[in-house]
């Protein structure tokens, strides 16, 4: 129950990182708000896995679970709901919700994600998160020794490519237009028999998120039964920009070695700034981010 709308600490975003991050804090005394809107990047994946203790679980029952038990803590408090906006005071940040809910803190953390921008293609966004996969440490057991394809192309792609085939010998490329492979690349590639396909792919025929075949431009289908595909993505939540908060060269937020951001007081953990998306990633960011603001809290107390 809120009792007021001045907090330590707000967290925007509360899922795996930012809850792990409210616990921290919740244990650390702290008056901490979690505001969320219920709109988990990993929504669409059926299981969650190389997380110990959790390994092979639905993400939305570990949420749930942990929701169960940061809400133990009654230093922890929830706002469901949307942030718009954010302003920086001084004493701290205002947060105002599409409601017109108005919350003050002290400090700030993102816990807020990314999100992917997918191709347009016919029947992909149905299979993301299920047979389209980004990570072969979260999936890749599920799919070893499959028929598997990866859509990439250049260096990115013959990196992609030498990864993935830890997990299946069954592998081709993908480059989905004109290969950009160099000689030297596309040698190797032809020695581990991964065959490239610069057809244009047009669609993915799928049943419940599972791909039976894909389609290509030429009318040409071919069977595959996991497809690797790293989106490209764009921050969630807008608001960390519009605070002035910088981005990295690939638009993660920058922060130092204690999850500080640029602007002083603001803190991001989860995957919002950091490459390696992982329930348990995020979670150890959470965790460590909600250390390192309760440590700045106590400096500032302390040393006056």
């Amino acid at each position: 129950m809120i009792q007021n709308n001045k907090y330590d600490v707000i967290i925007i975003g509360g899922s795996y990182s930012g809850l792990s991050a409210a616990m921290s804090l919740g244990r650390s005394l702290r008056q901490v708000l979690v505001i969320d809107s219920g709109l988990p990047c990993n929504r669409q994946t059926p299981y969650s896995h190389n997380f110990i203790t959790q390994d092979g679980e639905k993400p939305a029952v570990i949420s749930a679970k942990a929701l169960i038990q940061v809400d133990f803590y009654d230093t922890v408090h929830f706002y469901n709901g949307l942030a718009i906006q954010a302003l920086k005071t001084k004493e701290g940040f205002e947060i105002k919700t599409e409601f017109g809910k108005v919350f003050i803190s002290k400090k700030l953390l993102f816990a807020t994600g990314i999100k992917d921008l997918l191709p347009k293609i016919d029947g992909f966004s149905e299979c993301w998160g299920i047979s389209i996969l980004h990570c072969p440490y979260c999936h890749g057991y599920e799919v070893k020794n499959e028929k598997t394809a990866i859509i990439a192309n250049g260096d990115m792609g013959f990196e992609y490519a030498k990864l993935i085939s830890n997990w299946t010998k069954d592998l081709r490329i993908l480059t989905n237009g004109k290969s950009t492979f160099t000689v030297a690349q596309s040698q190797i590639l032809q020695q581990h028999k991964i065959k490239v396909i610069e057809d244009e792919i047009t669609g993915v025929k799928q049943e419940n998120g599972d791909i039976q075949e894909l389609i290509f431009k030429s009318q040409v289908a071919i069977e595959v039964k996991a497809i690797y595909f790293r989106a490209p993505f764009e921050q969630h939540c807008p608001l960390p920009e519009a605070l002035g908060c910088e981005l990295t060269e690939q638009g993660l937020l920058k922060v130092d070695a204690f999850q500080k951001t640029t602007i002083p007081g603001v803190f991001a953990s989860g995957d919002c700034h950091i490459q390696a998306r992982s329930v348990a990633m995020a979670v150890s960011s959470g965790s460590f981010a909600g250390a390192s603001i309760n440590r700045e809290l106590i400096d500032e107390s302390f040393l006056g």
